[in-house]
């Protein structure tokens, strides 16, 4: 988890997801066409929220989030995304 040069506005996090699985539990290899779209991540930046939602992750948090949740941003080679923070369902 490094610094990245963005700074996201009133309630939207920017976060890092976690990586694919690789295997199944009982070791069959999952090819990339398969895998699942992870739903958990690093929150890694967050905005300052509003005045009516302050923001209540912090970054470091580990969140669940929705599938389909969030916007796909890559910066400096790496993949994250940005979202409300509504989006996300827990801190883990």
């Amino acid at each position: 988890m490094g610094k990245i040069s963005i700074k996201p506005l009133a309630d939207r996090v920017v976060i890092e997801p976690a990586a694919a699985e690789q295997k199944t539990a009982s070791g069959i290899i999952i090819p990339d066409t398969a895998k699942e779209k992870p739903q958990r991540g690093t929150v890694i930046a967050i905005g300052s929220g509003t005045t009516d939602n302050p923001v209540t992750v912090k970054e470091g948090d580990i969140v669940l989030y929705g599938k389909y949740a969030g916007t796909e941003i890559t910066i400096d080679g790496n993949d994250y995304l940005i979202m409300r923070e509504s989006d996300i369902i827990a801190i883990i």
